[in-house]
């Protein structure tokens, strides 16, 4: 599989982390790299999708996680061959290509079994035991088609399927007319030399199929005779010995392909395979699709190799808030403007992290540092994203870069921030009828201060007199999060974005109660006078009251 690239926000993404991630992908594309993909760690929250249907632009894929799966190793350039080609061909097929093995398909290209060179060892000693008496399936077209024969007679169709029961006519006459009639029933396939008395004895009676030898064709007479008699003929340009060897090639590749190889599917788990790929005989596993189609293969060396994607974090630079298992893949750039935690990385990154009030700021200014002009459509995002994550310019976290950038995107789009900005707030705050658990979880951030873990999320309504109303729903979601995290506390921020204003529901263990200062409403909620944004204003008092906590 192709390298890609995943630009991709935090969990839960909120409207900047995912604009910014489809205009970033959108500019390195721009920039002559198919390779870079706009990915989200979560469903889009009622905001973020409203603003993607308004400009009609597809959603990024949606990757709940990037723990190590089969897609990320497997090889995807794989030839496979149909159940009809002959054992020889499909040999020539693999050396030729420098493949191992080679997955069997039917003629819809669905998987049957996978031809490796121990199954084809083992299945060409059964068939050529001398100890033993065995036909096996071919076609007169196969068996041309792998000795290079040229055709005489063929009688009836080549394509047609049987059982060969195959002699070799080095015997006297009266030997081999018994040998004929002992295996009557059978389909008989004779390879005989320039010997014109055999070539009469076979087509007498009537076998499926002469094969002559070192180029000798029969004559005129016993042509004719073979005709009436429905005898295929051919001619085989190799001597009796190489002849009696490579027919039994002519087998249709899909007897000697080994149906007990299992398939796996480009989502499991690498961990999921281990033990299959350690128990196949040949350390292949095929990888095929919901239709059973082969998309791709693995084996124990892919997993040793570096993974096919790596990523670009986007609007958070924190594992515990990063998508689940991202720490296992290379990650190229952080692009943020919270504040630094902690991550640690293999190598050396671009890390570009300023404090704006969105990420979507910085996104729009690359496309100026490099002199690329912006889409029309991935500028209405760009600017959706500035304007959804400073409250239209007004929260404490905008800075003047904010502004300027949100006018120049203004004037590309011709669209106004203030009508644009009250559509998108008022889209993403009506809250009615949802259940209290997404609420909490549509924008939920993860944080550690020093060994307490704990968790932020943050919706926008027009009244947070619904919330209150709920009051017991939502701190019953709460506290699920905190147990479940063993978090010292789980809290909500409930901003109105009409009052520029935010109340605060929190579950915490009694003992921290004490240390909160913000001014009690009723118990579990607390007023955020002029409190509207979570990284700048609520996260650096929730770190003085935890330091407190601590001491």
């Amino acid at each position: 599989m192709e390298k890609s690239v995943y630009i991709i926000g935090h969990r839960n993404p909120d409207t900047d982390a995912v604009v910014s991630a489809v205009a970033y992908a959108k500019l390195k594309n721009l920039m002559g790299h198919p390779e870079y993909k706009a990915a989200r760690a979560g469903h889009l929250n009622p905001q973020t999708a409203y603003i993607f249907k308004k400009f009609g632009v597809n959603r990024p894929e949606y990757i709940p996680d990037l723990i190590p799966k089969v897609k990320y190793f497997m090889q995807s350039k794989v030839e496979t061959v149909c159940e009809d080609v002959s054992v020889w061909e499909s040999i020539a097929r693999m050396e030729k290509s420098e493949n191992r093995v080679m997955p069997v398909v039917d003629k819809e290209g669905k998987y049957l079994s996978l031809l490796h060179y121990s199954g084809f060892a083992k299945g060409v000693l059964t068939i050529l035991n001398p100890e033993k008496k065995h036909k096996f399936p071919t076609t007169i077209d196969l068996i041309q088609k792998t000795l290079n024969a040229q055709p005489i007679i063929i009688a009836g169709d080549s394509n047609d399927e049987f059982k060969a029961s195959i002699h070799v006519a080095s015997s006297s006459n009266e030997t081999f007319v018994k040998r004929l009639n002992a295996h009557a029933s059978e389909d008989i396939v004779v390879i005989a030399s320039d010997r014109r008395d055999i070539h009469k004895i076979c087509i007498e009676h009537k076998v499926k199929l002469l094969i002559t030898t070192s180029n000798c064709v029969i004559d005129k007479e016993l042509r004719e005779l073979a005709e009436k008699n429905g005898v295929s003929v051919i001619v085989s340009p190799y001597s009796t010995s190489p002849t009696s060897m490579l027919i039994a090639y002519s087998m249709p590749v899909s007897v000697m392909g080994d149906a007990e190889i299992k398939t796996v599917h480009q989502n499991d788990t690498v961990s999921k395979i281990k033990d299959l790929l350690m128990n196949a005989h040949c350390k292949y596993l095929p990888v095929v699709d919901d239709e059973n189609k082969v998309i791709g293969m693995i084996s124990e060396h892919d997993l040793l190799k570096e993974p096919n994607i790596e990523v670009i974090l986007v609007d958070h630079n924190e594992l515990s808030q990063a998508v689940e298992g991202v720490e296992q893949y290379t990650i190229q750039e952080v692009v943020d403007h919270h504040r630094i935690g902690s991550i640690s990385t293999k190598n050396p990154i671009t890390f570009i992290n300023r404090p704006v009030g969105s990420t979507a700021t910085q996104i729009a200014n690359f496309y100026n540092d490099f002199k690329i002009p912006i889409p029309k459509d991935i500028a209405s995002l760009l600017l959706c994203g500035i304007l959804s994550d400073t409250l239209i310019l007004q929260s404490a976290t905008t800075t003047e870069v904010d502004r300027e950038t949100a006018e120049y995107l203004s004037s590309i789009t011709d669209l106004d921030i203030k009508e644009l900005g009250n559509e998108i707030l008022i889209a993403g705050s009506n809250i009615n009828g949802r259940a209290a658990g997404d609420l909490v979880r549509q924008d939920l951030k993860e944080y550690t201060e020093g060994k307490f873990l704990y968790t932020v999320s943050q919706i926008e309504v027009g009244n947070t007199q619904e919330v209150l109303n709920r009051k017991e729903e939502f701190l019953a979601e709460l506290e699920i999060e905190r147990r479940s995290r063993k978090a010292l506390f789980s809290c909500l921020m409930v901003t109105d974005i009409t009052a520029l204003s935010s109340i605060f529901l929190i579950e915490t263990d009694s003992k921290f109660v004490q240390f909160i200062s913000f001014p009690k409403k009723s118990e579990n909620v607390y007023l955020l006078q002029g409190i509207v944004s979570r990284k700048k204003q609520l996260i650096p008092l929730l770190t003085e009251q935890i330091l407190n906590y601590s001491k």
